[in-house]
């Protein structure tokens, strides 16, 4: 690929970006993103900053009302979740494209999905990970099963949230054209 194709790709992503960040009202990262969608979704009142440590908003209703949440959206679900021990939500909210070992990203990409989605009550998780003596932070490795407890969509394992007919119809719309049929 010449530099001549990069750029005029990038200029088309710039574009994208824009369009994103007028609906979202923050840049089209990655996480601004996650934090959006979840917010429509699951009906969760952001912080006005964006910047707030650990915490990303509340939810506004339902059996988790007025719950502090940290929102993350990953590309692949790698068993691993980034969290602060010093600034921490009630809840993570993880929306998450297919599982995936963690391994090198080279030759490999990591398109804007959603597969999957888990909630995570770190009241319970962070107990569990102290006693396994696992390091908490960026990329705190989560074990399997932990994550296999806490799925709330494409299947309702956890009881936490559960997940309405109408928030499973609009997470669909975030997964892969041709996973859709899998829903």
């Amino acid at each position: 690929m010449s530099l001549e194709e990069l750029a005029a790709l990038i200029h088309h992503r710039n574009k994208l970006s824009d369009g994103i960040s007028k609906i979202i009202s923050r840049p089209a990262l990655t996480s601004h993103i996650g934090e959006y969608i979840a917010s429509k979704i699951f009906n969760i009142q952001l912080d006005e900053s964006a910047t707030s440590k650990g915490i990303d908003g509340r939810f506004k209703d339902g059996p988790l009302r007025g719950k502090t949440v940290n929102i993350k959206l990953y590309g692949k679900k790698e068993n691993l979740l980034d969290s602060n021990k010093d600034k921490l939500a009630d809840y993570y909210l993880v929306l998450s494209g297919p599982d995936s070992a963690a391994e090198s990203s080279r030759g490999k990409t990591r398109p804007l999905v959603i597969c999957q989605v888990h909630l995570f009550k770190m009241g319970r998780l962070v107990p569990d990970l102290e006693r396994s003596r696992v390091k908490i932070g960026i990329a705190t490795s989560v074990r399997k099963q932990l994550w296999d407890e806490a799925i709330i969509y494409p299947h309702q394992r956890s009881s936490e949230l559960v997940v309405t007919t109408e928030q499973r119809r609009q997470l669909s719309l975030f997964r892969e054209k041709e996973s859709n049929k899998m829903v």
